[in-house]
């Protein structure tokens, strides 16, 4: 039954998103409300190593996804909406639907605005837009950035943002500043809870307090982009362990000090879109219930191009590197001032096949699969009882359509 769900709600999106090419909007009390979604169907096959909960080395087209959302403005400045998302990635998602947002937005001036809600967290290039495929060239975002098994990490915030542009003196261009603050409500169905799975630790409940600020600057320059994010947490996660015995005991742990600091920037011109993404990520957290302290430090680069040929064909390429460091780890001496990492080549070919479909072939050449057990890096090692090897060659093939 795993991912019948999943498969049940996108078809049905499927046959709402054919209908809504006819009809992307309606009216209720004069009021203009817009329809828009996206749905995805992959393909994904790997030479060796199990990839993102998947089974991959045998060939799976256990990754769907599928997003619905409306939207409306109340009055010129005061704007509402939300958007529901469903995914299958393996035992990532499993088909259970979640609000992704739903929020309103209240625009005073142009230099600032208020959103409250389960706001989308600003966070580097697409954080916010990540679930929307068909706004990149790439079947899959630079894991070492936007990993999909970590998506819930950073994804939204129960809370409110302030947010505004400010255009400078002297033609330097534009300032845009976010800053925000709220509760981070995790899925039980992510990379984390799954890995916690093989401790055996099961999570009933993970999130806490998130906040940060994003500011980029639209410089002179007409097409480049460069910014900077800072996201800080306090993050408590709550469920049980049979790790001492059969019986199951109560487990908790929390964050310490949990923070990110991401830049970014990008350039387009023509037909040319290039950007690079560099993120750190430092953890240091109390686990079980207290008794061991872990300290995680993971960075993230990528540097990524990509060149319109056609209205109807867009190549590009990636690479990414992920690597993992955990200078003090009580729970795991062995893994102390160890590192993991991995390197991921990657080239895409996007089809445009008509304004609202889509299809990209993509490979994958990876070294290196992290550290498992320790930290959620799409491999694990409940799927790979016969042991991970060094490198990993893979092929994604992703259909879309959006409406």
């Amino acid at each position: 039954m795993k991912g019948f769900r999943t498969h049940l709600a996108i078809a049905a999106l499927l046959c709402a998103g054919t209908l809504a090419l006819r009809a992307q909007e309606f009216r209720i009390f004069d009021r203009t409300v817009q329809v828009h979604g996206a749905v995805s169907q992959g393909y994904l096959d790997t030479n060796q190593n199990n990839w993102l909960t998947m089974d991959t080395s045998h060939g799976t087209f256990e990754m769907t996804d599928g997003a619905i959302n409306a939207s409306t403005s109340i009055t010129d400045k005061l704007r509402i909406g939300a958007q529901v998302f469903d995914h299958g990635y393996g035992d990532l998602g499993q088909g259970h639907p979640e609000l992704d947002w739903a929020d309103a937005s209240y625009r005073f001036r142009r230099w600032f605005g208020m959103r409250g809600g389960k706001v989308k967290t600003v966070l580097g290039l697409y954080n916010d837009t990540q679930d929307l495929d068909f706004l990149h060239p790439f079947a899959l975002l630079p894991q070492s950035i936007y990993p999909v098994d970590m998506r819930d990490s950073t994804l939204a915030h129960e809370g409110g943002d302030v947010y505004g542009d400010i255009s400078l003196k002297r033609r330097m261009g534009t300032l845009s500043y976010t800053g925000y603050a709220g509760e981070r409500h995790d899925s039980m169905y992510g990379g984390y809870p799954y890995m916690l799975l093989s401790i055996p630790i099961a999570l009933s409940s993970y999130g806490g307090l998130q906040y940060g600020a994003d500011l980029r600057w639209q410089t002179p320059l007409k097409g480049l982009l460069a910014g900077v994010s800072r996201m800080n947490e306090d993050i408590t996660g709550r469920g049980t362990s049979t790790l001492f015995g059969p019986t199951p005991v109560p487990y908790e742990e929390h964050s310490n000090q949990d923070w990110i600091n991401q830049f970014y920037g990008q350039y387009t011109k023509g037909r040319l879109e290039t950007e690079s993404e560099w993120r750190r990520y430092w953890r240091n957290q109390q686990v079980f219930n207290g008794l061991f302290n872990v300290q995680t430090d993971t960075r993230g680069l990528y540097i990524a191009g990509a060149w319109r040929f056609s209205k109807w064909f867009q190549a590009g390429s990636y690479y990414s590197r992920f690597t993992l460091n955990e200078p003090v780890n009580t729970a795991s001496p062995q893994f102390a001032n160890d590192a993991g990492h991995i390197y991921d080549k990657a080239v895409t070919a996007r089809f445009d096949l008509n304004r609202f479909t889509n299809l990209k072939v993509e490979g994958h050449f990876m070294d290196g699969y992290g550290i498992p057990g320790q930290y959620p890096s799409g491999f694990y090692t409940a799927d790979n009882a016969q042991g991970l090897q060094p490198t990993t060659n893979a092929l994604v093939i992703r259909a879309g359509m959006n409406f």
